[in-house]
């Protein structure tokens, strides 16, 4: 088994701890045992990363975007070249199959190099000018020193979206990364290091959150905000962001509805979002909690997602015959246990799961309740767990109605065989992402983010680039020599 480091701070090219030498137990979630320490950042190693970002960003901004390119192109393959050991690493802190955790970690690695490619050809463009010699220019410029704030369900796919954008772009980056799983993120950024990123242009800090981020936030050296967390947070660091007219990327939570129509593949639907439902044991962002089946095929889609749940293997991450590990902390235990008690006073019907698993370990059954009323708890909640709720309904109305019904709009989902029905459902969800008949979100090429209360701006695709970059309007009259 892979030996679980101390993590340090990276700080101005340094791995250090903090100023006062304090630091934090990591816990495996599987066992509940300290595997590790993580060290603390103080005030004073705040104020020297941000310096050191200031910096950086003098250098890095500077550097041609085909040299970044090569830089960011190598930590990918280094990062490539080290699965083993980071996947570990991740699934020791985090709790996820060791499966997922490898895979997580080559999605990172072909989301630095699509940001790679991406990042030369930020293009500008020309406008074509109402008088004789004049030229009309938009140029884009990176905003500047970014602070990145990262949760702990994907610890290399929360961090390297906003790394690879921001650097790609020219900027320099500050990431607060998770406490509880800091081990996979320290080495997403040392492969960069390795690749030989000049020294401020990339750090690392962990600490209290609420400090780091009010300090953070707050400081004139950062020109952009990059979150990815749950709303009631988001909204507080988006109001801190704004007293400091810096600009934001907001990924917050979901509640994602999947509209399962009577025409669909129905044993096709259960399958794969019996898939989706558990991945991470719940514990994604997108993952599809509301399940609103058409009547004509209720019964068939229940019986075969509880076929499904049930067969799944919970177990140590680390076991190769696990399909789904713990929980990632106690908390989201403590969040389940009271979600599922409000279930079953509600009259919900609990048709699998609903229970701990074991005595040790954060482990959960994967869980289905139908029949549940809009005032239980858990449909309006983020459930953030291995809990599938599913519900009938009877018309395309009713279920556009129930999909709308709460101020989330991150991701979606939708099965039917028709076109006009896919083509409605895409136009009536409010979303910021729909996938129809597969799985087809979280391409690096493709924008992922949402609306309403799941925030705004994209952490993929070209709009992602985008937010780090400042457009400047350059008007000139013809010169002499």
């Amino acid at each position: 088994m892979t030996d679980y480091p101390h993590i340090q701070l990276f700080i101005d090219g340094h791995w250090r701890d903090g100023a006062a030498a304090r630091s934090l137990p990591v816990l495996n979630p599987a066992t509940g045992d300290v595997i590790g320490q993580v060290a603390c950042a103080e005030t004073a190693d705040l104020e020297e990363v941000a310096a050191a970002a200031q910096r950086g960003f003098a250098v890095w901004r500077r550097t041609s975007a085909f040299d970044r390119y090569k830089i960011m192109r190598r930590a990918a393959q280094l990062l490539r070249d080290r699965v083993e050991r980071v996947a570990s690493l991740m699934t020791m802190e985090q709790g996820k199959p060791l499966a997922e955790a490898r895979m997580e970690v080559l999605s990172g690695a072909d989301i630095i190099d699509w940001f790679a490619e991406e990042g030369r050809r930020a293009y500008g463009r020309v406008i074509p000018a109402r008088q004789p010699d004049v030229y009309q220019l938009v140029v884009k410029e990176p905003v500047g020193p970014v602070a990145a704030f990262t949760p702990w369900n994907f610890p290399i796919n929360q961090v390297v979206r906003k790394l690879s954008a921001a650097l790609a772009a020219g900027c320099s980056i500050v990431v607060k990364a998770p406490e509880e799983t800091p081990a996979s993120p320290a080495e997403l950024i040392r492969a960069f290091i390795d690749a030989g990123v000049p020294a401020g242009s990339v750090n690392l800090v962990y600490g209290d959150p609420a400090h780091i981020s009010s300090y953070l936030i707050a400081h004139p050296a950062i020109r952009k905000i990059s979150f990815t967390g749950s709303t009631p947070v988001g909204k507080q660091l988006a109001a801190m962001a704004g007293q400091h007219m810096k600009r934001m990327t907001m990924e917050l939570g979901g509640h994602a509805p999947v509209v399962i129509f009577d025409d669909a593949d129905v044993a096709l639907a259960a399958k794969t979002m019996a898939g989706s439902k558990f991945r991470n044991a719940g514990q994604v962002c997108v993952s599809p909690t509301r399940f609103l089946v058409q009547e004509g095929v209720y019964k068939d889609f229940v019986a075969q997602f509880v076929m499904h749940a049930e067969k799944l293997q919970v177990g140590n991450g680390m076991d190769a015959a696990s399909s789904m590990g713990p929980l990632a902390n106690p908390r989201r235990m403590t969040a389940m246990h009271n979600l599922i008690a409000d279930a079953r006073q509600q009259h919900g019907q609990v048709k699998t799961g609903g229970d701990r698993l074991g005595s040790d370990g954060n482990f959960w059954s994967p869980t289905v309740i139908t029949e549940l009323p809009a005032s239980a708890r858990a449909m309006s909640e983020e459930p953030f767990g291995p809990m599938a709720l599913i519900n009938p309904f009877a018309t395309f109305d009713d279920a556009v109605r129930e999909a709308n019904r709460l101020p989330f709009g991150l991701a979606a989902y939708a099965w039917t065989r028709s076109a006009r029905t896919a083509q409605q459902i895409a136009a009536s969800v409010e979303t910021g992402m729909i996938t129809i008949n597969h799985l087809g979100l979280g391409m690096p090429e493709t924008p992922f983010g949402g609306v309403k209360d799941s925030g705004y701006g994209s952490e993929g695709g070209s709009e992602a680039l985008e937010a780090y970059l400042n457009p400047k309007f350059v008007s000139q009259a013809g010169l002499k020599d």
